[in-house]
């Protein structure tokens, strides 16, 4: 119920709190795509656009002044592109202290392929998946409410052909691979099966419904398969799942 606060005057000003909307960062370098983004967000009173950027460098300068909670990042972009962007934004998030805002920024990152290996690089940079920038409006707010919460975002159809696309470039042997490989060992055997259904594009309700778990147990699961992977996100789990071939094309 909305009361009232009193000011230093004697006046009284309404008590509108409640939950802070969900801060979006906007980096697009086309205006008019930023601008019917804008619209169609603040329309949301769960959402707010609190930065915008036409490419990369003015991007992480943005991200540097004000605080967002998720970035809508364009990939190909003049200058600094949404790659190099999303490796120094999230690199500077990562060097903030566990559990502050800072520290939970997510990327997501808009294309017009979806088989575009440049959202792969973008996804291994740190993102938290990528949108098509056709996709249906309400695609694209669920998105953002989506990976805010720490869930999956991309849509699994379309982030299964991307996978499938590139997994022999994800199979390639490197230090990371070899690295990914010997933590994927570290899960005990429940944490591999929680794992491989995360890999399949499974949420939490339903891997809990697949293997008569409580949503609790499985999210336990989940923290601890992420940390042990070091992985940001789910989208991260299911780019090592494929690199190490916990998943198959």
């Amino acid at each position: 119920m909305t009361g009232t606060l009193s000011n230093p005057s004697g006046s009284d000003i309404p008590d509108n709190s409640g939950p802070a909307p969900i801060r979006v960062a906007l980096v697009d370098d086309q205006q008019l795509v930023r601008g019917g983004f804008k619209m169609l967000i603040n329309s949301q009173p769960d959402l707010t656009v609190v930065a915008e950027a036409g490419n990369g460098e003015e991007a992480v300068r943005a991200l540097s002044a004000v605080r967002a909670d998720v970035v809508l990042m364009d990939v190909r972009m003049p200058g600094m592109d949404g790659i190099e962007a999303t490796s120094r934004i999230l690199e500077r998030a990562a060097a903030q202290p566990k559990g502050s805002s800072d520290a939970d920024l997510k990327v997501v990152v808009l294309t017009t392929f979806d088989l575009d290996e440049y959202a792969l690089s973008a996804i291994r940079a740190g993102a938290s998946g990528f949108l098509l920038k056709d996709a249906p409006p309400e695609e694209l707010l669920d998105a953002i409410r989506t990976v805010y919460r720490g869930d999956a975002v991309i849509a699994p159809s379309t982030t299964r052909r991307l996978l499938d696309h590139v997994a022999p470039l994800l199979r390639e042997p490197t230090a990371e691979v070899s690295r990914h490989a010997a933590d994927v060992e570290r899960l005990t055997p429940r944490e591999r099966e929680v794992f491989g259904l995360i890999a399949q594009g499974l949420s939490n309700p339903e891997i809990a419904a697949l293997l008569f778990l409580s949503d609790a147990t499985v999210k336990t699961h989940v923290g601890h398969i992420l940390a042990k992977l070091g992985a940001r996100d789910r989208v991260q789990a299911v780019v090592i799942a494929y690199e190490t071939g916990i998943v198959a094309p």
